[in-house]
C-alpha cells in the first residue's frame, strides 16, 4: 500500500488533494479566492494507544475524543530548511461570523522535527457544538524561507477569545516570507468528551443548538375525509399531549398487580367482527390484535406464535 501511496503522489495526488480541498471549501473559507497545490505530503495521526493510529487524510470523520492530544506529524524536507504547522478551525468560532479559532500552531520547525519548532498556540482539542453538525479541522504547513519572528502572536496563557485566528491576513502578512505547501484535514462532531471540556477546561456552560422545528401544517377538516381512517384523520387535529394522556389511561387501566396477564390468542384475528362495524374500527381491532402500531404502548405485546402468522395474513 506505501508503494501505490507513492505512485500516486507521484502522479495525481497533488491534483487529487487540491480538487478534494476545493471541494470540502477550504481554499474558499481559508484563502479567500486563492489556492494552492499541497506539493510536501503532510502525514498527521493520532495516538489512540496500543500502537492504534487514528490518521487525518483529507476529510474523514474522527470524534472529540479520539483527538485529545496533539497528533504525530510527518513530513519529509532539507534539515535546513524552516517550516510553520497551524491547526485551524473554520467552522467553530463562538462569537465571530468568519472567523477561525487556532487550535495549534508551531513555526520555525527545523527540518522535519516538530518537537524543535517555536509552540506559539499549545494544543487544543477540537470542541464542535452539539447540533451543529460536522466542523471542519485543517493542518496548513508552510514553508519558511527564513527564520521568523512570532512573539507577537504568542500569548502565555491564551483565553478562547484570544486564539480568533483568519488565515487569510496570517497569510497576506507574511506571504513574502512563507509559501503553503502542505495540507490535512478531518471532520469532526459533538461526543461526551466536547461536555468534558467546557466543564473542566473552560470553565463555563456548554452551549447547545437545537433545531426549531414548525408546526406541522394540516388543512381544514372535511365532514367526510376519503382514503383515511377515520381514527387517524381525527388525531392529527387534536393535541399530541391529549393522544399520550389516552394511551396512558388505556395502559393504566389494565394494570392489575395482583391479577394474571390474559393469555395471548393464537390466531388473534380468527375471530370475526361484527359486520355493521365501521372500517377504520375493524382495522383499528385487527391491528390491535397483532400488537401493530402504538397498542405496545399499552401493554407489552410480544406476537403471536410463529405458527398462526400464516393464519392471519389473509385476515389484514
Amino acid at each position: 500500500m506505501d508503494e501505490v501511496r507513492q505512485d500516486w503522489l507521484k502522479e495525481k495526488g497533488t491534483q487529487h488533494v487540491k480538487e478534494i480541498a476545493e471541494h470540502y471549501g477550504v481554499f474558499q473559507h481559508l484563502f479567500g479566492d486563492a489556492y494552492f497545490f499541497p506539493r510536501v505530503p503532510l502525514d498527521v495521526a493520532y495516538d489512540q494507544g496500543d500502537d492504534v493510529f487514528a490518521p487525518v487524510c483529507f476529510g474523514n470523520q474522527l470524534k472529540p475524543k479520539e483527538v485529545l492530544k496533539q497528533p504525530v506529524i510527518q513530513f519529509k524536507s532539507d534539515p535546513d530548511t524552516f517550516w510553520t504547522l497551524v491547526l485551524t478551525n473554520p467552522d467553530g468560532h463562538l462569537t465571530k461570523e468568519n472567523s477561525e479559532y487556532v487550535h495549534w500552531m508551531i513555526g520555525n520547525i527545523p527540518g522535519s522535527d516538530v518537537s524543535k519548532g517555536d509552540v506559539i498556540f499549545d494544543y487544543l482539542q477540537p470542541f464542535p457544538l452539539k447540533g451543529v453538525g460536522y466542523q471542519r479541522m485543517v493542518f496548513v504547513l508552510y514553508k519558511q524561507e527564513k527564520k521568523l519572528e512570532f512573539s507577537q502572536l504568542k500569548k502565555s496563557q491564551p483565553s478562547l477569545a484570544d486564539r480568533t485566528f483568519s488565515t487569510y491576513e496570517f497569510y497576506r502578512d507574511r506571504q513574502d516570507v512563507m509559501t503553503p505547501a502542505g495540507l490535512a484535514f478531518f471532520q469532526t462532531d459533538w461526543d461526551r468528551s466536547v461536555t468534558d471540556f467546557f466543564h473542566s477546561t473552560l470553565g463555563q456552560e456548554e452551549p447547545i443548538y437545537e433545531y426549531d422545528f414548525p408546526e406541522p401544517f394540516y388543512e381544514r377538516q372535511t365532514y367526510f375525509p376519503k382514503l383515511e381512517p377515520f381514527n387517524i384523520y381525527l388525531d392529527k387535529y387534536r393535541d399530541p399531549k391529549d393522544i399520550n394522556r389516552d394511551y396512558l389511561v388505556q395502559r393504566l387501566a389494565k394494570e392489575n398487580p395482583f391479577a394474571k396477564p390474559k393469555p395471548k390468542l393464537r390466531f388473534p384475528n380468527a375471530e370475526p367482527l361484527p359486520r355493521d362495524m365501521p372500517t377504520w374500527l375493524q382495522d383499528k381491532i385487527k391491528r390491535d390484535r397483532l400488537g401493530w402500531g402504538r397498542i405496545n404502548e399499552v401493554e407489552e405485546y410480544e406476537g403471536p406464535p410463529t405458527d398462526s402468522l400464516h393464519a392471519n395474513r389473509g385476515l389484514m
